[in-house]
């Protein structure tokens, strides 16, 4: 079985989660621009240019020492949040609820993506070629890293962007009751996590996703 160094590792994983979180935020920002708000436009975050996203801690930092505390068998992270001003956007309730999804959005369409840079890479012979085995081992890390950020986003615990597709379905008191909650946000993500629970929660979601690129690139 191939062992690779620390910094092969960083190297492979390196842009796979770099996009993965950038491209995530900037489809936050092209879609708040089209539905009518355009703060995060005018500060120049509706692009796939990386550094107008990048969070020293968030982006680098934590990715990189958690991978290795954790063997890269965990990545997890997080860009500059986009400004939105939810007030702007041309039918709020509704609005709201479809920039909070397009964020997951993204990054499950990036792991066809990187699913299909995976594919390329069979055909390039990665156990001889040295472009094909990065290609191969990026594409995996690419797939992983995306379906990853794509449901733990998803999970309605404010500020998550599930929580921004729930609050579409309620009304103005229930949103305000409900965003109360944030402020324990983080708790009960570090709950889910030190629990068990939180695998209990993106598995199925994730395994399913899996399944199909499977299904889709005869894997």
């Amino acid at each position: 079985m191939l062992e690779l160094s620390v910094i092969q590792k960083v190297a492979v994983w390196l842009l796979p989660v770099l996009f993965a979180i950038t491209l995530h935020e900037a489809a936050h920002a092209w879609m708040a621009n089209r539905l009518g708000d355009s703060t995060a436009k005018m500060l120049g975050r509706v692009t796939f240019n990386p550094i107008k996203h990048i969070d020293l801690v968030g982006t680098i930092l934590v990715p990189i020492a958690v991978a290795v505390l954790s063997n890269f068998s965990f990545i997890f992270g997080w860009a500059k949040p986009v400004p939105i001003n939810w007030q702007q956007l041309r039918n709020p309730r509704r609005d709201t609820a479809i920039v909070g999804a397009i964020g997951p959005l993204s990054n499950i369409f990036m792991a066809f993506l990187w699913a299909g840079i995976l594919k390329i890479a069979t055909f390039l012979d990665p156990v001889h070629s040295n472009i094909g085995l990065f290609l191969f081992l990026s594409g995996q890390a690419g797939i992983i890293i995306n379906l990853i950020l794509a449901y733990l986003n998803l999970i309605p615990i404010p500020p998550l962007d599930g929580s921004r597709v729930v609050m579409g379905f309620l009304s103005p008191k229930q949103t305000i009751t409900y965003l109360k909650i944030e402020r324990y946000g983080l708790f009960i993500f570090l709950l889910l996590v030190f629990s068990g629970a939180l695998y209990y929660l993106i598995s199925p979601p994730l395994n399913l996703t899996m399944n199909i690129i499977r299904w889709v690139f005869g894997f």
